[in-house]
């Protein structure tokens, strides 16, 4: 069933408080690369901003996983959202008296990173506990990224037709506005205490150290974590660059700055539309392979693209890519890591997501500059193309591992003997000793 995870009451309330603000938050990051296009004319301080706006979440979000694994998930979303809220206030009371500038752009985009550095795995590990059946995760996962790009339909387009009629302030006056509706459903939640709340916990950089051995000690993690961060760094920058290629090369305005990202969007939901009909995830690695292609062949033909037709349907195909392969390694990951450590895997997956994005903006900002917005896209979807290959050929090594784990929890029917034991998790590396 495509909607079986909102059988779950808790989750129910989270997909109607989202729903309208990830609305806001679209519109918001589609007027604030307007905005900044608009006072600067340089595709280099489009990639600052995306820089500033993301590198807390390479420095923070490991803490992140730890406090997730410690503390209360959902009173931590309720402070994080809050502060989302006054951000974007602030930005559209700069912006409608006025006096907005560059660096007050930068500061409050470095501002919203640090908040997303902690919201993000703190959100993303929060899932399983609004979730009542554990086997519609997969499902809620999916769903939640279904959401976010319904968002990106609806957002983008409004924020395009908003800037070029009444200007930018008026996005992120309504963005602040939008977190109300996450921050009600949060309150009426009711969250079943975990189990192993209240256990002795040790120094946070032991904790930290724990995950960090554990995810890369185990090859399926550590290869979804590298494929995710390859892809961040050398691919996910086209999107800072889109405001280029919609002026400069399609010669358009903020309306089809705008619809270009609806495309994007458009691909990415039927992604998740996709993955919502799965029933389980048996052929996830194969989907990751299918989809890292497909996002590299999508951002190449953007690239090379002079016309806005072609434009609108490679971005269909780069965002059906990039949303079925991260919404499938997420769900892989959520299904096999261990509970008490989950937090802190999912902290390492916001840093190879969100956290090497900052990177590639910067990255993509300045080679834009100096060779040109298509030859950087290409170079970026070649780097893509070659990771998918990579993890292709590692992948019969990866079902291997998992396998196990799958027999163990029941998504494998056969249970060969002796599976007990081969179930294990991953030992810690001083188990091994």
């Amino acid at each position: 069933m495509l909607l079986r995870a909102l059988r779950s009451r808790n989750y129910r309330l989270f997909v109607a408080g989202q729903s309208i603000s990830l609305v806001g938050t679209w519109m918001q990051q589609v007027a604030m690369s307007w905005l900044v296009y608009r006072l600067t004319d340089s595709a280099f301080l489009l990639g600052v901003v995306g820089f500033t706006s993301q590198i807390p979440t390479f420095i923070f979000s490991p803490f992140a996983g730890v406090l997730a694994d410690r503390m209360n998930r959902r009173r931590l979303l309720m402070i994080t959202q809050a502060l989302a809220m006054v951000q974007a206030a602030l930005l559209a009371a700069a912006v409608m008296l006025g006096v907005v500038q560059v660096w007050h752009i930068v500061v409050l985009s470095l501002v919203l990173g640090m908040v997303n550095a902690f919201d993000i795995p703190i959100r993303q590990s929060f899932v399983v506990e609004m979730v009542t059946n554990r086997e519609d995760l997969g499902n809620a996962i999916a769903l939640n990224s279904s959401m976010v790009n319904a968002a990106r339909l609806v957002g983008p387009t409004v924020a395009g037709l908003l800037v070029a009629s009444v200007g930018e302030g008026i996005c992120f006056l309504l963005n602040s506005a939008s977190y109300l509706g996450v921050l009600l459903a949060l309150f009426a939640m009711r969250i079943e205490p975990r189990e192993g709340d209240g256990k002795p916990r040790r120094h946070v950089l032991h904790e930290l150290k724990e995950g960090f051995l554990y995810a890369f000690g185990f090859a399926p993690i550590r290869s979804i974590l590298l494929l995710i961060a390859l892809m961040s760094l050398t691919g996910m920058p086209y999107t800072v660059l889109i405001p280029v290629f919609a002026r400069d090369i399609l010669h358009g305005g903020a309306h089809t700055f705008g619809f270009l990202m609806t495309a994007a969007g458009c691909g990415a939901l039927a992604g998740t539309v996709y993955l919502a009909s799965r029933d389980s995830v048996l052929g996830l690695g194969r989907v990751i392979v299918v989809s890292a292609v497909l996002f590299s062949v999508g951002v190449a033909a953007f690239a090379l693209s002079s016309s806005i037709p072609l434009s609108f349907a490679a971005l269909m195909v780069a965002g059906f890519g990039a949303m079925t392969l991260v919404a499938s390694c997420n769900t892989i990951l959520q299904t096999i890591l261990e509970e008490d450590k989950r937090g802190r895997v999912m902290s390492f997956f916001t840093v190879a997501f969100m956290g090497m994005t900052p990177f590639g903006s910067l990255g993509a900002g300045t080679m834009s500059r100096m060779v040109g917005p298509r030859v950087t896209l290409v170079v970026g979807a070649v780097c893509c193309l070659l990771g998918a290959l990579v993890f292709a050929r590692n992948l019969p090594r990866i079902r291997a591992l998992v396998r196990p784990i799958y027999a163990r929890m029941g998504i494998l029917k056969e249970v060969a003997n002796g599976m007990e034991s081969a179930a294990e998790q991953p030992p810690m590396p001083e188990d091994k000793r």
